[in-house]
C-alpha cells in the first residue's frame, strides 16, 4: 500500500508540473472600402478600393466586381489587381453605352472574401466639341472654294458641317453658310454671291449635340475679276487642251487635235467646248469644270465650236460627221438638233440665247459656194453669200438687236464686217482679205475682234464702232479670236507668233511662256 501511495502522488506532482497548450488563433476577414467611380466613358471606367486590415492574414487577391445588379461579386465579372493591403486601382472594361452598373471593391484571405459598399455609375461617353479644321482652295471675283476636315467627332455624331462667312472675323453658322453633309472627314464647300475686290473671313464649323466648333478664321480678297481663256497649248510634239485662269494653264486633255474653242463661265461653273482626239478622230466635247463630257455619236470627226449656259440649260453648237456630210448641230443638255438639211454640209461657229430664242451663227454650203446663215430657234436666214462666198463666226444678242460677224468675198478679197439685224457694216477697206471672228456689244458700242492677212503676215485687229486697232507688233503673224468687254477694260484672245496670247486694253501676255507654242481662242471674264 505503501509503495502505490508514492506511486500516485509521483504521478500528481508530474501532471500539476506540465506546461497548458495555447490556442491557435483564428483569422478575421479583411476591412475594404469601394474608391469611387471615375474616368467613365462609354464602354470603360475606372473603380478600386482600400484595404486598411488584412484580417489577420495575408491578403492573396484584391480587385472589383460589377454587374448590371447590385451586389456583385467575384464569381461574375471582376479585376485581379495585386495583393496586400492599401489603396489600389481598377480598369473596367467592356462596358455597354447607357447602361448602369454596380461595382464593389473585394479582398481575399484565408478567412474568405470580404466586398466594400456598392457604387452605382452609367457608362455614357463625355461628350465634346468636334475638331475641325478650315481650307480655302481657290477664289474669283465672286465665288470662292473651300472646306475643312473633321478630325474628331467628340463622342457624337456629327449633325451639320460646312463654312461660314462674313466681312469680319471669326463669321459664325447663324450668318452667312454651307450644309456639307455630316461626319467625319474632308469636305468641300462652294461659295457664290460674293463682291469683287471684297475681303473675306471663312471658317469652317462641324456641330455635334455638345454644340458647334469652328476651325481657324481664313482671310482671302476676292478678285477685282477673273480672266478666263479656253485655247490650246502644245511641245512642238504633242499637244494639250488648256483653260487658263488669270494666266494659270489647267490641262483639259491631251493628244492631237485637240482644241477648247470657247468658254462661258455660269456662277461657280465653267463649260468649255472643243474637241477631243479619241487616237481616232476627233469628238465634240463640253467639259463642265473639267470633266469632260461627249456629245457626238459618229465614228468620224465632230466638233463642239461654241458654248453658252442659260439658266441649267448647256448650249453647244458644232458639226458631227454623217457619213457624206458635215451635220451642223445644236445640243441642248446633251441633246443634238440637226441645223441644215441632209444634202450640204453646214458649220455652226457661235450660239447665243435671249430669253427664250436661241441664235447660232456659221455658214452652210449651198452647192457652189458658203452662205453666212444666222438661225433663230433652228429657223436659217442667208446673212451673206447669195453669189460670193461667206461665213459668220459670232452671234451677240444685246436687247431686242442681233448682232453677228464674220466676212463676204467680193471676189478678189475677203470683207470683214458685221451684221445689225442682218444689216452689213464693213469693217476693211478691201486692200487686203480680212475676217470678223468676234463681236460683244456694250451699250452703243459694237466691238469685233478679227484679223487682217497682209502681205507677209496675218495682223491682229480689234474694230470699235468700225475703228480699227492693230493688236500685234510689226510683221508677226497674229490672229485675233475671240473679244470680252468687262467695265471700262476690253479682252483680246488669239495668237502671236505662234503664242496664246491675251490683249487687255491693247498690251498682251503671252499665256505659253517661252518654251511652249499654242493658241487662245476664246475669252469670258467674270
Amino acid at each position: 500500500m505503501k509503495q502505490i501511495g508514492i506511486i500516485l502522488l509521483l504521478a500528481v506532482i508530474t501532471f500539476n508540473c506540465q506546461k497548458p497548450t495555447s490556442p491557435v488563433p483564428t483569422s478575421l476577414l479583411p476591412t475594404i472600402t469601394t474608391a469611387a467611380t471615375t474616368l467613365i466613358t462609354a464602354t470603360t471606367a475606372q473603380s478600386g478600393g482600400n484595404i486598411t486590415d488584412d484580417g489577420g492574414d495575408a491578403i492573396t487577391a484584391r480587385g472589383v466586381c460589377w454587374a448590371t445588379t447590385a451586389n456583385p461579386v467575384t464569381t461574375g465579372n471582376h479585376t485581379t489587381d495585386g495583393t496586400g493591403t492599401g489603396i489600389f486601382a481598377s480598369n473596367i472594361t467592356g462596358l455597354i453605352t447607357n447602361t448602369t452598373y454596380h461595382v464593389r471593391a473585394y479582398a481575399t484571405n484565408s478567412a474568405g472574401t470580404v466586398y466594400g459598399g456598392d457604387s452605382v455609375f452609367t457608362a455614357t461617353a463625355t461628350v465634346t466639341l468636334p475638331t475641325v479644321t478650315t481650307v480655302l482652295t481657290s477664289k474669283t471675283s465672286i465665288t470662292a472654294t473651300g472646306g475643312g476636315n473633321v478630325s474628331a467627332d467628340g463622342g457624337a455624331a456629327v449633325t451639320a458641317r460646312g463654312i461660314c462667312w462674313a466681312t469680319t472675323a471669326n463669321p459664325v453658322a447663324t450668318g452667312n453658310h454651307t450644309t456639307d453633309g455630316t461626319g467625319t472627314g474632308a469636305f468641300t464647300s462652294e461659295i457664290t454671291g460674293l463682291i469683287k475686290n471684297t475681303s473675306y473671313h471663312l471658317r469652317a464649323y462641324a456641330t455635334n449635340s455638345a454644340g458647334t466648333a469652328y476651325g481657324d478664321d481664313v482671310s482671302f480678297t476676292t478678285d477685282l475679276y477673273t480672266v478666263y481663256v479656253a485655247g490650246s497649248e502644245n511641245n512642238g510634239l504633242s499637244g494639250e487642251v488648256k483653260l487658263w485662269k488669270n494666266g494659270v494653264a489647267t490641262s483639259l486633255g491631251s493628244g492631237a487635235g485637240g482644241d477648247a474653242n470657247s468658254v462661258f463661265v455660269n456662277g461657280n461653273d465653267v463649260y468649255v467646248s472643243g474637241v477631243k482626239n479619241n487616237g481616232v478622230y476627233g469628238q465634240a466635247v463640253v467639259w463642265k469644270n473639267g470633266v469632260p463630257t461627249v456629245l457626238s455619236n459618229s465614228t468620224g470627226d465632230a466638233y463642239a465650236k461654241s458654248v453658252f449656259v442659260n439658266g441649267s440649260d448647256v448650249y453647244v453648237t458644232g458639226d458631227e460627221f454623217a457619213g457624206s456630210i458635215y451635220a451642223g448641230t445644236l445640243w441642248k443638255n446633251g441633246v443634238g438638233t440637226v441645223l441644215n438639211n441632209s444634202i450640204q454640209s453646214c458649220y455652226p461657229r457661235s450660239v447665243y440665247v435671249s430669253g427664250g430664242d436661241v441664235y447660232v451663227a456659221g455658214y452652210e454650203y449651198n452647192v457652189t459656194h458658203n452662205q453666212a446663215r444666222l438661225w433663230k430657234n433652228g429657223v436659217a436666214t442667208v446673212l451673206a453669200g447669195a453669189t460670193q462666198k461667206a461665213d459668220a463666226f459670232s452671234v451677240f444678242v444685246a436687247g431686242t438687236d442681233v448682232y453677228a460677224t464674220g466676212y463676204e468675198s467680193n471676189g478678189s478679197k475677203n470683207i470683214a464686217m458685221f451684221w445689225k439685224n442682218g444689216v452689213a457694216t464693213i469693217l476693211n477697206d478691201g486692200t487686203y482679205s480680212a475676217y470678223g471672228q468676234s463681236v460683244f456689244v456694250v451699250g452703243s458700242d459694237v466691238y469685233v475682234a478679227g484679223y487682217e492677212s497682209r502681205v507677209i503676215n496675218n495682223v491682229a485687229m480689234l474694230w470699235k464702232n468700225g475703228v480699227p486697232t492693230e493688236l500685234s507688233v510689226g510683221t508677226n503673224n497674229a490672229y485675233a479670236f475671240s473679244v470680252f468687254v468687262f467695265g471700262s477694260d476690253v479682252y483680246v484672245a488669239g495668237e502671236e507668233s505662234g503664242k496664246a496670247t491675251l490683249w487687255k486694253n491693247g498690251v498682251a501676255t503671252n499665256l505659253n511662256g517661252t518654251t511652249l507654242f499654242g493658241s487662245a481662242l476664246s475669252v469670258f471674264v467674270q
